[in-house]
């Protein structure tokens, strides 16, 4: 049993809606928005075989057939009811409907290994050829009858055109007459009723032999169809309902052929709106990336990396994550407790265990891992978010005891129960024993359910109790930012005063509401919360230090080698690097002394000067011994020595490579360009397209310039597609 209620809570009607999206006839688009989940386990595994064989086939070559009809559902309506006449364009819509049928049935019937539960609902169809045979002998494919639709047809159209070309050679023998005597307007002639007519000036109304068929608004002009063409008019009229007569007869007659097939019109229409319904089943789990788990008759549930889908798609077309959710429940773990503050991700991991049960039994695949287990429950009952009745002056409170009436009434070992804030509403102490009362009713009558709660008692019923568990939403305890894992076997902390003080409420109000409360409820709060906090740091620690050791493993030796190195090397290069700072400084000086010497030209300021400079320099040079100096100058020179080495050696590595290279450009088989083609310079980065190749050289059309370069410089990026 599953009811409306837990329908709307899941937002089932949501998933349908964006499932029938994907549909592509009206009838498909009804049926999907009719869908309710299915409790017969026979009839949910071939639904979801349905399923993943179609979705198989967008990963294949064997890719099935377009399937898409316009619906026959008033032709059908009419071939029930004797002598009615089917219209030209239902008659377009059945034969279409036929073929289609035909070529989806032919494809299944080919590949049947690859789609054997398809292949089953067309198995027994049987296609009547003979339909789009018959209404092809009477219409051609613009929807028109055909002139050989019957030899009687034939000689009225026959006689049609006879008739027709008479009225035109009498109609143009009278246009020439009037129009040679100035009886006629500029224009000469028009159009009345379908029928040819002389446009006359009505002063001459009375010179033009034939039928007035009217006057211009101004009654300037009389609209005269001439006496010659009279008579052949009133023969084509005659021939028109001759010819309508025959045609009604025709289609009368094609559609008693029709009537005794009634039922399998029906049947071809049945057929393809199920097909329809399969594959917009398949496109939507493409879209999720949603797969088969596996399925069980031993009351199992196992998500492993579940998405809720309509958050899924919602966080897809914003870019954003989406975080998967593992959980479990079995005859052993029955029911889930989980806790921890608003906003960590409780609710929809709810909402996600719900959801994707309500799609697998509709024959919906699921965003899951695929090594992931489910099974079909009888019943699926919720209570999720704020129920409060206008309509029944019920509060949020009284609601939720109803609807705990209903759960208690129908709870039973093939339940499946939802509930969200289990016990909020009412006073704590009273509604936290009073949800207490309920989870031990439910668990004795071995009912399968996760529940979310802030309420410590709930929390310490599920470490009592052997088939239930406790879970949380870890937060992370330096930023207390909710992390969206679900962690199972431990209880988690509201963590209420913490969020209070990273949202800015004063420390003196929290430690005020601290002692409001008893002192144990607080210990047990905080001891879940250091708990919580715990597991998280050792998790993470866990994670950091297995890595470190793999690591370690491989790199430490190297590593220790090469650090030493390294540390020689950057004390020599600093070195290096003051001496040369040092020498910057120095010569900018004497280049400043040098520049005022030569502006002023005295040479007494410029020689105190320099010898202030070199006694600066000296008194440096005059903290280190003379053997320490020494061994300074020999390591500058050592370092200076292997960095000059080093350069010339990548330089000669350079240009070996840049030999090889060209060694090897020069052994390819030159490519033959062409105009259109996309080339850049060997070691270029630019690409561009050759317009103009002449004698040796292409003029290359870069985009914002063009450049005239040889061919030999080129290399083919892309050829031009012929």
């Amino acid at each position: 049993m599953l009811t409306k209620k837990s329908l709307e809570d899941l937002e089932f009607q949501t998933v349908l809606h964006q499932l029938s999206t994907h549909c592509v006839t009206e009838l498909g688009v009804e049926r999907i928005r009719a869908l309710h989940p299915m409790v017969d386990y026979d009839a949910i595994t071939n639904a979801l075989s349905h399923t993943a064989e179609y979705k198989s086939s967008f990963e294949n070559d064997n890719r099935i057939p377009n399937h898409g009809f316009e619906a026959i559902a008033h032709e059908l309506s009419l071939l029930g009811i004797e002598n009615s006449q089917l219209e030209l364009d239902g008659f377009r819509r059945c034969k279409s409907l036929v073929e289609t049928t035909k070529i989806i049935t032919k494809f299944f019937k080919k590949f049947k290994e690859y789609y054997p539960t398809l292949y089953q609902i067309f198995e027994e169809v049987d296609v009547v050829s003979e339909i789009p045979k018959e209404i092809n002998g009477v219409i051609d494919r613009f929807g028109a009858i055909k002139d050989r639709a019957s030899d009687e047809l034939y000689q009225i159209r026959k006689q049609m055109g006879s008739v027709r070309s008479k009225i035109g050679q009498s109609f143009g023998s009278a246009l020439n007459t009037y129009h040679s005597a100035g009886f006629l307007d500029e224009i000469k002639e028009s159009i009345i009723d379908n029928r040819r007519v002389l446009t006359v000036k009505a002063m001459y109304r009375r010179k033009v032999k034939g039928a007035i068929m009217g006057s211009s608004k101004t009654g300037s002009i009389v609209y005269i169809e001439p006496e010659a063409t009279l008579k052949y008019s009133r023969e084509l009229q005659n021939l028109e309902y001759e010819e309508t007569e025959e045609i009604t007869r025709i289609l009368k007659e094609l559609t008693d052929f029709l009537r005794p097939y009634r039922s399998f019109l029906a049947t071809y229409q049945e057929v393809l709106t199920v097909l329809d319904t399969i594959s917009a089943k398949a496109l939507y789990a493409k879209r999720t990336h949603s797969v088969l788990p596996l399925l069980n008759t031993n009351q199992q549930l196992y998500l492993r990396n579940a998405y809720h889908p309509l958050l899924f798609l919602a966080n897809e077309s914003k870019g954003e994550k989406t975080f998967p959710q593992t959980i479990e429940l079995k005859n052993d773990n029955r029911i889930i407790i989980i806790s921890g503050p608003n906003a960590g991700g409780k609710s929809i991991t709810l909402k996600t265990i719900g959801l994707l049960q309500l799609m697998l039994q509709s024959g919906l695949l699921v965003p899951v891992h695929e090594r992931s287990n489910m099974c079909v429950f009888q019943k699926i009952l919720t209570d999720i978010g704020d129920n409060q009745s206008i309509e029944n002056h019920l509060s949020t409170y009284s609601y939720r005891l109803k609807n705990m009436n209903r759960f208690l009434k129908k709870c039973d070992s093939q339940t499946l129960f939802l509930i969200d804030e289990f016990g909020t509403g009412s006073d704590p102490e009273l509604g936290g024993a009073l949800a207490e009362i309920f989870l031990e009713v439910f668990y004795e009558r071995q009912s399968f359910g996760v529940i979310t709660t802030h309420y410590a008692n709930l929390k310490l019923l599920a470490t009592e109790l052997p088939h239930m568990t406790n879970a949380n939403m870890e937060f992370d305890n330096k930023s207390l930012q909710p992390t969206f894992n679900l962690v199972l076997g431990e209880a988690g902390s509201s963590f209420t005063f913490e969020v209070a003080q990273k949202n800015g409420i004063p420390f003196r109000l929290i430690n005020q509401a601290k002692k409001k409360i008893e002192k144990g409820k607080v210990r047990f709060d905080a001891s879940i919360a250091k708990m919580q906090k715990e597991r998280s740091q050792l998790s993470k620690t866990s994670k950091s230090l297995k890595a470190e050791e793999i690591k370690a493993q491989v790199e430490t030796e190297r590593l220790e080698v090469l650090n030493d190195k390294m540390k020689k090397k950057l004390i020599s290069y600093q070195e290096l690097f003051d001496n040369n700072q040092r020498m910057i400084v120095l010569g900018n000086k004497i280049n400043d002394a040098a520049e005022q010497y030569f502006l002023d030209g005295k040479k007494r300021p410029l020689v105190a000067e320099l010898l202030r400079l070199v006694e600066t320099e000296n008194s440096k040079r005059k903290r280190l011994s003379v053997k320490k100096h020494k061994e300074a100058k020999a390591t500058k020179k050592k370092v200076e020595k292997e960095v000059l080495e080093k350069v010339v050696k990548v330089r000669k590595e350079k240009k070996i490579n840049k030999a090889e290279a060209q060694k090897k450009e020069a052994n390819k088989p030159r490519p033959i360009f062409k105009v259109g083609d996309r080339v850049r310079m060997f070691d270029g980065k630019s690409v561009g397209s050759i317009d103009v190749i002449e004698k040796n050289k292409a003029v290359v059309n870069y985009g914002i310039f063009t450049t005239q370069i040889n061919l030999e410089a080129l290399e083919l990026v892309e050829a031009i597609k012929k």
